[in-house]
């Protein structure tokens, strides 16, 4: 379980997060859902410990960040390193002598190609087989269906439901509801900075999605089309 509680972060004079609560546990699927710049990943950097914050951050798992499996929503590699190094590396990284990558390669990468050669969808293919070999209790993941082909979208739903099978606290952001609502247990609303809504029911979900859509009709300007 992660318990957070009134998280807030400035840069400067700018707010970006204001008083965030949240109880996270473990063989669930919590959802965040935003708008761009609502806070999503400066609260998902909050919780890996990338960013310095107001508030707690309370886990059975200490230090969390020894036990937390982070894919961003765009993950970076050095450019001349193989899929197949980097694998070794952060397998390495957590003491585990993994070798054989091939037979564990779900997404069918080019492993012994560089990382400068993998398309953006690729990259992120390979981060989370990364964090999946490092056998992490905690899972966040920032927008993970972006920029991935169905066929490998259809593959990381059967992998998060096994995580969470498994007994995994998984985190996830995404800007199609659909997923979200599809993959998680309860999803949580995030507005300029503040949690204003939790899923709980049906009903909620549906006030969830009614308030994402509010004011679409009248600032999107579609009679033109």
């Amino acid at each position: 379980m992660i318990s957070i509680k009134e998280l807030s972060k400035k840069y400067g004079s700018h707010t970006v997060l204001q008083g965030v609560d949240l109880n996270l546990n473990g063989g669930c699927v919590s959802g965040i859902v935003g708008h761009n710049g609502a806070g999503k990943t400066t609260l998902f950097n909050c919780i890996a410990g990338l960013e310095t914050y107001d508030g707690e951050i309370i886990s059975a798992h200490q230090p969390l960040k020894d036990y937390l499996g982070y894919l961003e929503t765009n993950p970076h590699f050095l450019s001349y390193m193989t899929g197949w190094e980097y694998l070794k590396w952060v397998s390495t990284a957590k003491g585990i002598g993994e070798e054989d990558f091939e037979s564990k390669n779900i997404f069918d990468l080019p492993l012994h190609q560089y990382a400068l050669t993998y398309s953006t969808g690729m990259k992120k293919k390979l981060a989370l087989m990364g964090e999946l070999l490092r056998r992490n209790m905690v899972f966040i993941f920032d927008e993970p269906f972006n920029g991935v082909d169905l066929r490998s979208n259809l593959l990381m739903v059967e992998v998060i439901n096994k995580l969470k099978a498994q007994g995994k606290l998984i985190l996830i952001s995404s800007h199609i509801f659909m997923i979200l609502k599809e993959v998680c247990d309860e999803i949580y609303l995030l507005e300029e900075g503040k949690i204003v809504m939790g899923s709980g029911t049906p009903t909620k979900i549906e006030e969830m999605e009614t308030r994402l859509k509010l004011g679409l009709n009248q600032s999107s300007g579609l009679d033109w089309i």
